[in-house]
Parts: structure tokens; sequence; C-alpha cells
């Protein structure tokens, strides 16, 4: 067996969604904070992140994260993002798997009833509440980064629909949140290829006529994630079926999503701090928000949130680069 490289990993899935953890063979990336870190990374070593995510190691729809020993003194660890579609400034779904894995394989010290972990991200710093009993991870509550409605009521022309509404919000990455009334398409998974086109479609009609920038961050700058929203979804309760770039949905009802819900939420007025949000994803798995507090970012009304939501161990594996394989850098359908 010959092998260029050795990367070690735990696999997990959060609420549907798959997190492979490196714990190994990646080294210290350069960078004096995590932002610099993930920008670095993009430039100069993303062929490790397709090696690890795409075909033929990984799949269409694979999500993970890389441990770094963390850039600030308050953190535990540091965080990179990456997913078959880039690497992300922040991950919810991803950081409740890396929590998880963090204690059920002694990484930290598992502490009842709750084990406390701070995250250093490309998007700032992120707190894990893992809850813990007989020694295991029973679910974790994210406190995220802090979250705001960037616009409410925005209109673009998306090719085969005309003219469609939409509401833009951040929860660690921009989401255009449209509802599938809107669009003329059942919210059904028997419909899943259209709902993917057309939150697609939406994608590409935002980042061309109506881009979006974070206010305080300029490297956070694209709109990768389209909210679609099921008939009948409330302040309490919502579904729906989040399309991704290139082209995927999330299994699971997604951190930062729900984060970026709730801020457009508590932007029109309709949900408070301090009341449970449920979030359901097109699996119809679930995470349980809540509005901690208020805050700004930018100058702009925004909010922290914390996301609750539970993750499973899936295996252990080391991935090998045979220096003949003709895929090093893994590849796309």
């Amino acid at each position: 067996m010959r092998s260029t490289v050795c990367y070690h990993a735990v696999d997990s899935h959060t609420e549907g969604m798959p997190t492979r953890v490196i714990t190994g063979g990646v080294g210290v990336l350069p960078g004096a904070t995590m932002a610099e870190r993930r920008e670095r990374f993009m430039a100069e070593r993303d062929g490790l992140r397709t090696l690890l995510m795409c075909e033929p190691r990984g799949h269409a729809s694979m999500s993970g994260a890389i441990l770094q020993p963390p850039t600030r003194p308050d953190a535990d660890f540091g965080v990179l993002f990456i997913e078959v579609s880039g690497c992300l400034p922040m991950c919810g779904h991803g950081t409740i798997g890396v929590a998880t894995v963090l204690v059920e394989t002694g990484m930290v010290e598992a502490v009842e009833p709750e084990t406390l972990i701070r995250l250093d991200t490309p998007a700032g710093l992120v707190t894990a509440r893992v809850a813990v009993r007989d020694g295991r991870a029973e679910s974790v509550t994210l406190e995220n980064v802090a979250s705001y409605s960037h616009a409410l009521d925005q209109v673009v022309e998306v090719a085969g629909f005309g003219p469609v509404r939409y509401d833009m919000a951040y929860g660690g990455n921009f989401y255009a949140i449209v509802r599938t009334e809107d669009l003329g398409i059942p919210f059904d998974r028997a419909e899943k290829g259209r709902l993917l086109d057309a939150g697609l479609a939406v994608m590409r009609a935002v980042n061309e006529q109506n881009p979006v920038v974070h206010p305080e961050n300029p490297a956070i700058d694209v709109c990768h994630h389209v909210y679609l929203e099921a008939p009948g979804s409330t302040a309490e309760h919502s579904r729906h079926a989040m399309a991704i770039h290139p082209g995927w949905f999330d299994r699971s009802p997604c951190g930062t999503g729900t984060s970026a819900r709730m801020a457009q939420l508590h932007a029109r007025g309709v949900l408070k701090a301090g009341q449970d949000f449920v979030n359901e994803s097109f699996i119809g798995s679930r995470f349980t928000g809540r509005i901690l507090s208020e805050t700004t970012v930018g100058g702009l009304p925004a909010v922290l949130p914390s996301v609750t939501g539970r993750a499973w161990i899936t295996g252990t594996a080391q991935y090998l680069l045979d220096p003949t394989d003709p895929y090093p850098e893994g590849f796309t359908m």
C-alpha cells in the first residue's frame, strides 16, 4: 500500500447531513486568524478540500471540517469548514458534528451535564454547549455569530420565473429566502428537481443582479444558499428545502440557515428574543432555535442566535492518495 498522504477522520451526521471531521494529517494551516487561514487555504490548498469532499472519497452532498489549533486565546479549537461547494465562513450542522466528535472521541474531557467548547471559526467565535449523559453527547446547542436581516422584500428577475420576491439574511452565510408558493412549485420531495433548479436560478439572479457583502467582513460576499420556504410556515415552526451551490439540498435543517431565518423573522417583527423556533428540513429533521439577545452588525440591527440539534458518529477512516491515482484532487460529475 502506497500513499503520499494520510488524513485521519471521524465521520458523523447531524440530523441527516454528513460532517467528515479531519482530526489529523493536515498540519497547521498558515494565517494569523481563521478568516485568513480560510482565504489562504482556498488560494493555496483547495485541492485538499476537493480530495476529501468530492468523488471518489466523498459525494455530491459531502460536508466536512478540518480541526486546527485556535488563533485566539479564548478558543479551544480552530475549525475550517469544507464542502463540495467551497470553504464556508461558518457551518451550523458542522459545528454540531465537530462538538459531538470532540466529546465522544475524548479529544475534550466530557463534563456532565454540559461540556463547553469554544470554536474559532472564520466567521468568529462560536460556543458549543454539549449536553452530556453517561459520557455521550445527547445534543449540542451552538451560540452562533451575530446574524442579521440584510434586506427585506427584494425582487430579482429570474430566468423562467420572471420577477421573484425574496428576503436576504445572514447567519454565518448569506441566505435568500423565497416562498415556494411564489415559484408555483409544490413543496414535495417528488418535485425536488424543479425546486433545486428554481433555487439555483434564484441564486444566480441574486449574485448577478443584487450581490451581497457583509458589512464587517468583505470576504463574505456571495449567496450560495436559497431557503425555499414551505406553505404554512410560521415563526413557531418553519419547513423548507435548502438549495445549495453548486446543486444539492442540505439534509439537515441548516444551523446558519436557521440563524438567518430567525434574523429575518425578527426583522419582520414576528419572532421575539426568548421564543423557541423549530426549523424543519426537507427530510423532516429539526433544529430548535432561539434568539438570545439583540445586537448590531456594521451598525445594522442584528440578533445573537442559538441552535440546538443532534449528531451521531458513523465511522472512522484514514484517507490515502496513491501516487498513481489519476484523480489526486477528486472529481465532480
